[in-house]
C-alpha cells in the first residue's frame, strides 16, 4: 500500500469538503424522508420542498467555492450555482402547471448538475475520495433523463424524484468518509 503525503492546501480542502459532505448527507436524507411523505400530490409544501433542494445545493456550492478557492478553476461551480438557481425558480413556476412540468424541470436540473458534479469530481481526483462524487454525478445525469421521460407517463409521480436524494446522500457520506484520509494529510 502506498501513501502519498498531501499538500497542506489539499488537506485543508479535503477537511472542509468532508464537513460539507456530511452536512449534505444529513440534509438529503431528511429532505427525502419528508418529501417522499408529501409527494403523493402536488401541493404547496411539496413544491416548496422541491424548490428548497436546489436552493440548498446553491448554498452548499457557495461553501464549496470558499473552501476550494485555491484548488482549481471555480467555473463549473459557478455553472452549478446558476443552474440550481434556475431550477429553483423553474420548479416553483412549474408547480403551477402540474407534476409533468415539475418532473421536466427537475430532470433537466439533475442532468446538468450531475454532469457538473461528475466533471468536478474528475478534476479533484488527486485529492482522493472523489470516486463517489464521480459515480453520483453519472447516476444523477441518468436519473434526470428518467425524470424527463417519466413526465410523459400516464400517471406521473414525484415519488422517484424525491427518492433521488437518497443515493446522492449515500455517495456524499461515502465521499466524506473517504476524504478523512486526505484531510489528515496522509
Amino acid at each position: 500500500m502506498t501513501t502519498i503525503a498531501a499538500s497542506p492546501a489539499i488537506s485543508q480542502t479535503a477537511s472542509a469538503l468532508r464537513r460539507l459532505y456530511f452536512i449534505r448527507f444529513a440534509f438529503a436524507i431528511v429532505w427525502a424522508g419528508v418529501t417522499i411523505a408529501t409527494a403523493k400530490e402536488l401541493g404547496l409544501l411539496t413544491v416548496a420542498l422541491f424548490v428548497l433542494y436546489p436552493l440548498f445545493d446553491v448554498g452548499a456550492v457557495i461553501v464549496d467555492l470558499r473552501s476550494t478557492r485555491t484548488t482549481g478553476s471555480p467555473v463549473l461551480l459557478y455553472v452549478n450555482i446558476a443552474v440550481s438557481l434556475a431550477a429553483a425558480v423553474g420548479v416553483g413556476a412549474a408547480g403551477t402547471s402540474g407534476i409533468p412540468a415539475v418532473l421536466r424541470v427537475w430532470g433537466g436540473w439533475a442532468i446538468v448538475a450531475g454532469l457538473v458534479q461528475l466533471i468536478v469530481g474528475v478534476t479533484r481526483r488527486r485529492m482522493g475520495g472523489q470516486w463517489p462524487m464521480i459515480i453520483s454525478g453519472g447516476i444523477s445525469t441518468l436519473a434526470g433523463g428518467f425524470f424527463v421521460a417519466g413526465a410523459a407517463a400516464e400517471s406521473p409521480s414525484l415519488i422517484n424524484a424525491a427518492g433521488y436524494a437518497i443515493p446522492g446522500a449515500i455517495f456524499f457520506l461515502v465521499a466524506a468518509i473517504r476524504l478523512g484520509r486526505a484531510a489528515k494529510g496522509s
